[in-house]
């Protein structure tokens, strides 16, 4: 048996559009032929994922009679017994949301955003899912004259509004998660960030219903530390979903396969993941290479669980080893945990401390030997 086979209770799920990429980019036509999503549903299954995600013009891929192609999709749903956790609407591939779609300048077009939204938050919650992922691709601008950034964020806060109250007059069970981006389609987009999303949340009517659905190579295009923003968003009960792939730093939005990018990253997401309190599914928003066959597809969605897998295993190897145990009290690390101010001290209090302020200064943390340590494990020569 394959120690690192996924199974269902790993909870790995895949978005139509990764494995159904047709390789199409802006230099160069596809590669690839498109990818009949109800083919997608029964490969997975095979590969061991626990479900699958979709744009609404995903499933079209194949079949351009949408009633079909949604009950063809639910028939292969029904005989694999995948899962759909999540879904989301495109509004950024159609010519008319090329200045966005719930912050276009044109009003009418804001207008048939809303109208396409609502129509598939009722296929997704048909299907089962939790969480309706926002993607603004094209919420954003190229020059400060075309856009008022300010009654931008006004629509954009409207517009979620409402969505959220026809869920809850609905009495539909879904959340949603904002996904931010910096940039790419749009020069820049708004919401670009973690931290800007959160934000955002805090002046929607039904804030309680968003969270956030953060992707490794958005952050890190924007140059920040993508397991620090995931640790913000669980610290304030907001990682409602999140998204897995690789990426080289910040230039384009490459889509790699999990851990094909920043490994030592990919490491401490998935300890802090696994040890975090995260309880979502673990979701690959990537995109086989260019250069593969129809074949490498399917190698490509096994190779992001697999990996994954294996950065489990180390991560509970390396918080099981009693040296690291040793190296986390010596820099430590579990004294953080503990409040500054003990229940009952005030800040007068702290007057009363007889502190050694040359002393505290000499006393070294060790991080070097920590990071060393976790080092060792992902290169696999600690037991």
């Amino acid at each position: 048996m394959d120690a690192f086979g996924p199974t269902r209770e790993d909870r790995f799920t895949f978005g139509l559009w990764t494995v159904g990429w047709t390789a199409a980019d802006p230099f160069g036509v596809a590669t690839r032929a498109p990818l009949d999503p109800v083919e997608s549903v029964y490969r997975l299954a095979e590969l061991g994922a626990y479900g699958v995600t979709f744009h609404d013009d995903d499933l079209l891929a194949t079949e351009a009679d949408r009633d079909k192609a949604i009950a063809r999709f639910k028939g292969a749903l029904s005989a694999t017994g995948l899962t759909v956790p999540m879904a989301t609407t495109n509004l950024f591939t159609d010519p008319v949301f090329k200045d966005g779609g719930l912050t276009s300048n044109d009003r009418d077009i804001r207008r048939h955003a809303l109208r396409k939204v609502r129509r598939n938050l009722d296929l997704a919650a048909e299907l089962g899912a939790s969480t309706y992922v926002v993607w603004g691709g094209r919420e954003g601008a190229e020059s400060d004259a075309a856009k008022d950034v300010r009654a931008a964020l006004d629509r954009y806060r409207e517009g979620l509004d409402l969505l959220a109250q026809y869920v809850l007059d609905s009495g539909y069970q879904l959340r949603f998660a904002l996904e931010p981006k910096p940039n790419e389609p749009r020069g820049d987009i708004l919401l670009p960030t973690i931290g800007h999303a959160l934000a955002f949340i805090g002046e929607l009517e039904h804030h309680e219903l968003f969270g956030v659905n953060p992707e490794v190579g958005h952050e890190q295009m924007a140059g920040l530390n993508f397991v620090h923003g995931i640790a913000q968003a669980l610290w304030q009960g907001k990682l409602f979903h999140l998204d897995l792939n690789g990426q080289h730093g910040p230039k384009y939005d490459q889509d790699l396969i999990f851990g094909h990018g920043d490994l030592t990253s990919a490491f401490f997401l998935v300890d802090l993941l696994e040890h975090g309190g995260y309880d979502g599914p673990r979701h690959f928003d990537y995109k086989p290479l260019r250069t593969e066959d129809a074949d490498d597809v399917w190698v490509s969605a096994a190779a992001n669980m697999r990996t994954y897998l294996i950065l489990k295993e180390k991560a509970k190897a390396f918080r099981a080893d009693p040296s690291v145990q040793e190296a986390l009290a010596e820099s430590r690390v579990p004294e953080l945990a503990t409040p500054t101010l003990s229940p009952g001290e005030t800040l007068d209090d702290l007057e009363k401390d007889e502190f050694d302020l040359g002393g505290a200064a000499k006393r070294g943390f060790h991080f070097t030997r920590l990071n060393q340590l976790a080092l060792e494990h992902l290169l696999g020569v600690r037991d």
